[in-house]
């Protein structure tokens, strides 16, 4: 019947105007229309970064891992590179990154200390830790809340000499003559694996290699197939998953090239190095162009810990926290 059909349609009507006025305006208490706002995810060792939007103020570890004597270009897109590529796909590369100097030891004492060139000359023999071949400077090691060296086939704790593949000149702390508790911190690498079990890890972890996985005497793939074995257990730790963790991998210097100046330097090869940005809220792909060096690594890592005074050449050096959202 005609007026039965109109009466429906007029039904219908009404209560779809009611249905969307509810959707708009829920009573109280009453569901609220749409889906909630999705929260950050926890970070994976195969998902370690953009799980998070913000970064934390201040971060409770900061993990530095350097690897030894490889240019930009040999590690960057290289098929012999394979894990730390699938890594830079991942999360953060500084694409314009430079190391202080040649060879190895003032690079370490640098970026450690923030010495400048005249305080750093001393250590260019790559001498071991004696009277002559020490400093009485402040370091990152004494800045940080707690900290602690892992230093892979060293046989016994702050050992100040060459042992097998262990090189003494990669392992700074026994070089800080002011520095307490190397006898206690400065320890072999199989410590890590214990401290991360044990909820231990301190606020500033500093990771060496040895001589062959740390690129110096073996080959970039040997590097590469380490990190590959070592890095998950750290990106699968509480600490990491906590979102108050982030770990920096990058090499003492580069290959070739002449110059000894290199802090500053953006045209000799041997100055280019590459550094991996890891954290929770670093972008996936993330990648900055700003000129960082050894300096700005320490500059950044003292302001992750929330230490406000800055080493040396550090107050000067550009901060990596913007460009990588640490």
């Amino acid at each position: 019947m005609p007026g039965l059909d109109s009466a429906w349609r007029t039904a219908v009507a009404a209560l779809s105007a009611l249905l969307f006025a509810l959707m708009a305006h829920p009573m109280a208490g009453g569901p609220v229309a749409g889906p909630p706002e999705a929260g950050p995810t926890a970070p994976t060792a195969t998902h370690p970064c953009g799980t998070s939007s913000q970064p934390p103020a201040t971060y409770d570890h900061v993990m530095w891992i350097w690897m030894e004597n490889h240019s930009y270009g040999s590690i960057v897109g290289s098929p012999l590179a394979p894990y730390l590529n699938g890594l830079i796909a991942k999360c953060g590369l500084a694409t314009n990154y430079h190391n202080v100097t040649h060879p190895s030891l003032p690079n370490y004492i640098a970026a450690t200390s923030g010495l400048g060139y005249g305080k750093i000359a001393q250590f260019h023999s790559d001498c071991s830790p004696s009277q002559y071949c020490s400093t009485g400077a402040r370091s990152i090691f004494g800045q940080a809340p707690s900290w602690a060296a892992y230093e892979e086939s060293m046989p016994s704790d702050c050992l100040n000499r060459n042992s097998g593949q262990y090189a003494v000149r990669h392992n700074p702390p026994p070089y800080y003559a002011a520095l307490a508790g190397c006898a206690t911190d400065d320890v072999p690498y199989t410590q890590l694996a214990t401290d991360l079990g044990n909820g231990t890890l301190p606020a500033f972890a500093f990771v060496t290699p040895n001589l062959c996985d740390d690129m110096h005497s073996c080959s970039v793939g040997t590097g590469d197939a380490w990190l590959k074995a070592q890095l998950p257990a750290i990106l699968s730790s509480s600490e990491y998953a906590a979102g108050r963790m982030a770990v920096l991998i990058t090499w003492d210097e580069g290959a070739g090239g002449s110059s000894n100046q290199c802090a500053q330097n953006q045209t000799d090869q041997g100055c280019h190095v590459a550094t991996i940005v890891i954290s929770p809220s670093t972008p996936t792909g993330a990648t900055s162009d700003t000129l960082f060096n050894h300096y700005s690594l320490l500059r950044t890592t003292e302001e992750m810990l929330g230490i406000g005074r800055h080493l040396g050449k550090a107050a000067t050096a550009a901060s990596m926290r913007q460009a990588f959202n640490l």
